[in-house]
Parts: structure tokens; C-alpha cells; sequence
């Protein structure tokens, strides 16, 4: 199973290469949320979070890293337009020793300046390095940003299952600024049953 170390400054390099100084000029344009997010002034326009996506049976460690993307939908959801793209990566503990690499594609609805109380969706998506049609796992997410924390659910909507069997279902989650090294503590114990209360670190 492919694994991918994530982070903001890895993500901001890749996206360098897409323009430098006029890319960062043209989100400032298109998407000033991006200095803004999760309430706090983020200059690489990125954002790095870790939580526990809570499923039907399980809970998973969870890496997110979100940044602007020229891509979004421009379907009105909850009766809110579109104002921004989001793109990014993230990684889910399968297990103690299985990292699965995501990829994030979605959409900001209703956000402008900073992204406190707007509605962020966006999939996970397994990660494959050539697209050949094979089954790709996913889980669509629903939430916004309260401050630091940004809270998430799949609205009872089914998800992809992944090429292992894994199926996220009744999937949410609360998001809190965090790094790589406190998702790979967290993963150190791997998923846990739902109703079991995790150790204490």
C-alpha cells in the first residue's frame, strides 16, 4: 500500500511550479480565504490538520493538508454558491502499519475573505498513481470551521469502497491543526473500535 509523507511545505512546492509569485498573486484575487484559514493568517496558503474519522465500527487517524484550487463545482449546495476550489492530500491510518494516501478535491461555498462559517465539502480519494479505470475508494465530507476546528460528516451518503474492502460509513470528523508527527503518534495504536475509549498520550 503506497503511503505519501504530506505536509504544507511539501504541497507548497508543488504548487510553485505552477507560477510562484503570479499564482500567489492570482489566489489573493480569486481566494482571499486562503491567507484565512481555520482563523488563523496563513501566509503559505495551506493548512495541515489531524483528527479521528469516526465510522460505523471504527475510528481512523486522520492527516488533512487543504489549499486553494482552480477546481471546484459550480453546483449550489444547501443554497449557497460556490466561491473556491479546495485541493490537497491526506493520509488514513488503515491500520499500524497501513497508510493509505489520499488525494482532496472540493469545493468552498460562501466564503470570501476567511473561511470561518463557511461550508467546505470536499472527497477523499484514494490515491492511484496511474488511472486505468480501476475502483478508486472515496468519502465525501461535509462541514465548516468553528475557529481552529473544522467538523465534518458524510450526510449519511454512501461512500466509495477502497481497492482492500475498507468502506467508510456514517463517517465524521473533527479536524484541529496538527503535523505529520502527531498523525504517525496517532497511528502508532491504528484504528480503534468506535465505542472503545482510546489511550491516553
Amino acid at each position: 500500500m503506497s503511503t505519501r509523507r504530506g505536509g504544507c511545505l511539501g504541497d507548497l512546492l508543488k504548487l510553485s511550479v505552477l507560477g510562484g509569485v503570479l499564482l500567489y498573486g492570482l489566489v489573493g484575487l480569486t481566494s482571499p480565504w486562503a491567507f484565512h484559514i481555520g482563523g488563523r493568517w496563513t501566509p503559505l496558503l495551506c493548512w495541515s490538520g489531524v483528527g479521528r474519522l469516526t465510522t460505523k465500527g471504527q475510528t481512523y487517524p486522520l492527516f488533512v493538508t487543504l489549499y486553494p484550487s482552480f477546481q471546484f463545482s459550480r453546483l449550489h449546495v444547501d443554497g449557497l454558491r460556490p466561491t473556491g476550489g479546495i485541493g490537497g492530500t491526506a493520509s488514513l491510518c488503515a491500520s499500524a502499519d497501513v497508510v493509505e494516501a489520499l488525494n482532496v478535491g472540493g469545493t468552498i461555498f460562501d466564503g470570501w475573505r476567511s473561511t470561518e462559517g463557511a461550508l467546505i465539502e470536499f472527497r477523499l480519494l484514494e490515491y492511484r498513481i496511474l488511472d486505468v479505470g480501476q475502483r478508486q475508494g472515496y468519502v465525501d465530507l461535509y462541514g465548516r470551521w468553528h475557529g481552529s476546528k473544522l467538523v465534518m460528516d458524510d450526510r449519511g451518503r454512501a461512500n466509495g469502497t477502497f481497492r482492500s474492502g475498507l468502506k467508510l460509513e456514517r463517517a465524521a470528523i473533527v479536524l484541529e491543526p496538527g503535523n505529520w508527527s502527531e498523525f504517525k503518534a496517532a497511528c502508532a495504536d491504528g484504528p480503534v473500535p468506535t465505542d472503545r475509549p482510546r489511550r491516553s498520550t
